[in-house]
C-alpha cells in the first residue's frame, strides 16, 4: 500500500509512471524506518529516493548537504513541483533565517536543506528538537572518508545525529564510493545494520573518448562545431588555463566563460547564473564549478587536463546527460600533468597522500588502456561489464585480442596461492620463477604456479596484470599495503568457464587522432522532430525569462524531446509525457500543447503526414465557420467521418459546442439505449444505435452524444 502512495507521488509531484532500479527499494526501506546506504549515479535520482518518503512520512526531512548552490538549485526544483522546500545557510540574513525556521516550527515545508556547518553550530541541535523530523538524508556521503577522493572534516562530525537522534532513520547517499569509502560511511555515521543499495554505476547514454593533449584547441573547436548549441563544461587544472581557453574560444565566436576560486563570490554567481540560465553555453572551470549545479542539460563534458582519480573523472563527466540523453566527454591525457598532479599530491601532506598517489596512477591507467573503457570505469566500482560497451572510443577502434583465458588463470591461481597477500611486482617475480630472497623466505617457490609465467616478459606480465586490474579481475587493497585481491569475476574464470580477452602487446601505443564518422542524412521523421525540439525550446526559454527561473525547471530536454516525438496534442497524453506532473501541467501544459498544435496543423497544411493532423485539419475548417458539408468537400472526407473527428477532438478536451448539434435529452435517450444494447463486434457502435432507433435520430447526433458520455466518463 505504501508503495502505490509512493507511486502516486512520483506522478503527481515529478510526472513519472515509474520508478527508476532499485528506487522502489530504497523507498520501502525507508519507510520501514531502516537505514540505508545508497550508491546511485549521477543523475541516476538519488534525489527522490528521500524526497518520496519525505512527502509520505508525518514531519519534516532534514537534507544535509555541503554545497549552497545546490541546496538552492533542489530546493527551487522542489517548489516547481508544488513541494514546500527550504534551505538554512550562511547566505541568509537573521530575517530569512528565522522566517524558515517558524515554517519548520509550524509544520509548513517537507524537507529542509542544512549545510554540516550549520548542522554543528552552537544550539543548532536544540532547535531541531523541537521539531517533528521524519528522516535524515545525508548527501554526498563520500566526504566522511579520508580514503574518499572528497573529504571534508566537517563531515566526521555527523556521527552526533546518531547520539543526538537514535530513533530516526538516515540515509547516506553518494555517487561515487568504494568498498572502503563505504565502510566509512557506515562507521562513521554510526548507522543502524544499514542496507547497502548499490545501483547500477554504468551510464550507457555518455559515451568516452580520450586523446592525447596534441593541438587541444583545435580538437576542441572541431568538437564544438559538431555540438551547436548544446551547453558543456571544460574542466583545466588551473585557474590560469581557465581563462586562457574561454579567451580562446570567446575569440573563435563561442558562448563561453570562465569559473574558478579566485573569481569574487559575486562574479562566480552571475559567471553560475548565466550558464544554468542558458545564457552562456560553455563554461572553462576548475573542479570548483559543477558540484553544486543541478542542470539537467549538459550535453557534453571536456577534461582539458587529467583529473586526480577516477572517482572525480566519473562524478565530473556525470554531470553530462543527467537527464538520460545522449551526451558526449571528452577527456585530454598528457604526462606532464600526471606529473603536476603528483606534486600537488605530495606538496598537500594530506593524511592518505599514498592513497591518493595511488588513484592516480590508476586514472593514468584508464587513459593509456587499450580495453573498454565503461569496463574499467564500471570494474573500479565493484561492477562487472561482460560486454563491451560500443560507446568509447576503444569499441570505436578496437585493437586486435587474445585469447588470454590460460595468462589470467596462471596469475590468478598464483594469487590465491599466495593468500591474495602480494602486490604486482611480487606476482609478477613468482610467475617469473625469481630466485629472489623474499620468495624463498616466504614460500613462494613451492606453490605450483612459481615460474609458470617465465615465459612471458617482465613488462608484458605488468600489462597483463593492468589489463586484470582494469578489467575488474583483480582489486587492490589500500588498506592492506597494496596487495591484489580476487573478486567474484576472477572466481568464474578460475572455476567457471569464463573466457578472457586480452589486447596483444604489440597494440598497446597511443592513439594519435579521433576516428570521423561520417554523417548520415537525417530521415523526415528526425528532421520533425528537430524543427518541434527547436520550437520547444524557445518556449520554454521564453517562459523560464519571464519567470526568472532556469529553464530546465520548466521542463528537461528529456521531457522536450519525448514531446517532440510524439507529439500530444490532448491533455490527456501531455500528461502522460514524462516529466510532466500535475503542477508542471497547470503551469505549462497548455502553453506546450498549443506549440505541438500549430506545428502539426501546418505541417498537415504542407500535406506532410503526421499524426494527429487530420483531426487538426478539421477542426481548423471548423473554427473558420465552415459546416460539416462544406469540411467534407474540401476535404475530400464523407460527412460522418468530419463529425467523427470532431466528437473525438471534443472527447478529448477541446472546446466544441456539441449542444448545437444534440440536446442533453438526446443524449440522455441515447445514453438509456447503450446501456440495454448487447453490441456486435467489427461493427460501429454509433451504427448500432442508429438502427436500434430506427433512424429516428441521426447518426451525427449519436456520434456527439456518445464522445460526450466518453468526456463524462460514464462508461461507454
Amino acid at each position: 500500500m505504501e508503495l502505490v502512495r509512493a507511486k502516486e507521488a512520483l506522478k503527481k509531484y515529478f510526472g513519472y509512471d515509474r520508478f527508476r532500479p532499485m528506487q522502489a527499494e530504497i523507498i520501502q526501506n525507508i519507510l520501514n524506518q531502516q537505514d540505508a546506504v545508497v550508491l546511485m549515479p549521477t543523475g541516476g535520482g538519488k534525489s527522490v529516493c528521500f524526497q518520496i518518503p519525505a512527502l509520505l512520512m508525518e514531519g519534516l526531512c532534514i537534507v544535509i548537504s555541503p554545497l549552497i548552490a545546490l541546496m538552492k538549485d533542489q530546493v527551487e526544483g522542489l517548489k516547481a513541483n508544488g513541494i514546500a522546500a527550504s534551505f538554512l545557510n550562511s547566505t541568509q540574513n537573521s530575517q530569512e533565517l528565522a522566517i524558515t525556521e517558524n515554517m519548520a516550527y509550524k509544520g509548513e515545508i517537507k524537507l529542509l536543506y542544512i549545510s554540516p556547518e550549520k548542522l554543528m553550530a552552537a544550539g543548532f541541535f536544540n532547535f531541531l528538537k523541537r521539531l517533528k523530523i521524519s528522516l535524515f538524508a545525508i548527501d554526498e556521503a563520500h566526504c566522511v572518508s579520508t580514503w574518499g577522493h572528497d573529504f571534508r572534516p566537517e563531515y566526521t562530525q555527523l556521527g552526533a545525529l546518531r547520539e543526538q537522534f537514535p530513533t530516526i532513520p538516515m540515509i547516506a547517499l553518494t555517487a561515487t564510493a568504494d568498498k572502503l569509502t563505504r565502510k566509512d560511511i557506515i562507521t562513521l555515521l554510526k548507522l543502524r545494520d544499514p542496507e547497502v543499495f548499490i545501483a547500477s554505476f554504468d551510464r550507457p547514454n555518455l559515451s568516452l573518448t580520450v586523446l592525447p593533449a596534441q593541438n587541444r584547441i583545435g580538437m576542441i573547436q572541431r568538437f564544438l562545431f559538431n555540438h551547436p548549441k548544446q551547453a558543456g563544461i571544460i574542466y583545466c587544472l588551473s585557474r590560469k588555463s581557465t581563462e586562457s581557453v574561454a579567451n580562446k574560444l570567446q575569440n573563435m565566436g563561442f558562448s563561453a566563460a570562465y569559473y574558478h576560486a579566485g573569481m569574487t563570490a559575486e562574479e562566480r554567481s552571475v559567471t553560475q547564473e548565466a550558464f544554468i540560465n542558458d545564457k552562456i553555453q560553455i563554461i572553462c572551470a576548475t573542479i570548483a564549478f559543477g558540484m553544486g549545479i543541478d542542470k539537467s542539460n549538459v550535453r557534453w563534458i571536456i577534461h582539458y587536463n587529467l583529473p586526480k582519480n577516477l572517482e572525480s573523472y566519473y562524478q565530473e563527466i556525470g554531470r553530462a546527460g543527467r537527464d538520460g540523453l545522449k551526451s558526449d566527454t571528452l577527456l585530454f591525457y598528457s604526462f606532464g600533468d600526471v606529473l603536476v598532479l603528483r606534486d600537488m599530491i605530495v606538496a598537500n601532506q594530506s593524511p592518505n597522500t599514498e592513497v591518493q598517489l595511488m588513484k592516480l596512477e590508476r586514472m593514468q591507467q584508464y587513459t593509456e588502456a587499450q580495453i573498454c573503457r565503461r569496463k574499467i570505469l564500471l570494474s573500479y566500482f565493484n561492477e562487472d561489464l561482460k560486454e563491451n560497451c560500443n560507446n568509447c572510443d576503444v569499441c570505436k577502434n578496437p585493437p586486435a585480442w587474445i585469447d588470454g583465458t590460460t595468462i589470467a588463470q596462471k596469475a590468478l591461481s598464483a594469487l590465491a596461492r599466495t593468500g591474495e597477500q602480494v602486490g604486482m611486482g611480487m606476482l609478477i617475480d613468482i610467475l617469473r620463477g625469481s630466485g629472489r630472497q623474499e620468495i624463498i623466505e616466504k614460500g613462494y617457490n613451492k606453490i605450483k604456479t612459481y615460474g609458470a609465467g617465465k615465459d612471458i616478459s617482465a613488462g608484458d606480465w605488468q600489462q597483463y596484470l593492468l589489463q586484470f586490474l582494469q578489467l575488474g579481475f583483480i582489486e587492490v587493497a589500500y588498506d592492506q599495503n597494496n596487495v591484489l585481491k580476487l573478486t567474484e569475476a576472477s572466481k568464474q574464470v578460475l572455476f567457471g568457464n569464463r573466457q578472457v580477452n586480452l589486447v596483444q602487446m604489440a597494440v598497446i601505443q597511443q592513439k594519435n587522432q579521433e576516428k570521423k564518422e561520417e554523417a548520415k542524412p537525417k530521415s523526415v521523421t528526425q528532421t520533425l522532430k528537430d524543427e518541434l525540439f527547436d520550437l520547444l525550446l524557445t518556449t520554454r526559454k521564453e517562459i523560464a525569462l519571464s519567470e526568472g527561473i532556469p529553464p530546465y525547471l520548466v521542463f528537461t530536454d528529456a521531457t522536450l524531446t519525448e514531446i517532440a516525438e510524439l507529439r500530444p496534442i490532448f491533455e490527456t497524453e501531455m500528461k502522460n509525457i514524462s516529466g510532466v506532473g500535475e503542477r508542471k501541467y497547470k503551469q505549462y501544459g497548455r502553453k506546450f500543447l498549443k506549440v505541438v498544435y500549430d506545428f502539426v496543423l501546418e505541417k498537415s497544411k504542407q500535406n506532410k503526414k503526421i499524426t494527429g493532423g487530420t483531426y487538426l485539419l478539421t477542426l481548423d475548417l471548423f473554427r473558420q465557420g465552415k459546416n460539416f458539408e462544406q469540411i467534407a468537400q474540401e476535404r475530400n472526407r464523407g460527412v460522418q467521418t468530419i463529425v467523427s473527428h470532431l466528437a473525438y477532438l471534443y472527447e478529448n478536451g477541446y472546446k466544441i459546442d456539441i449542444f448545437q448539434y444534440v440536446s442533453l435529452q438526446e443524449i440522455e435517450q441515447i445514453k438509456e439505449v447503450h446501456t440495454k444494447m448487447m453490441f456486435v463486434e467489427g461493427i460501429e457502435p454509433a451504427k448500432q444505435i442508429f438502427d436500434s432507433f430506427g433512424g429516428t435520430i441521426e447518426i451525427e447526433k449519436i456520434i456527439f452524444a456518445l464522445a460526450h458520455l466518453k468526456r463524462m466518463n460514464e462508461n461507454v
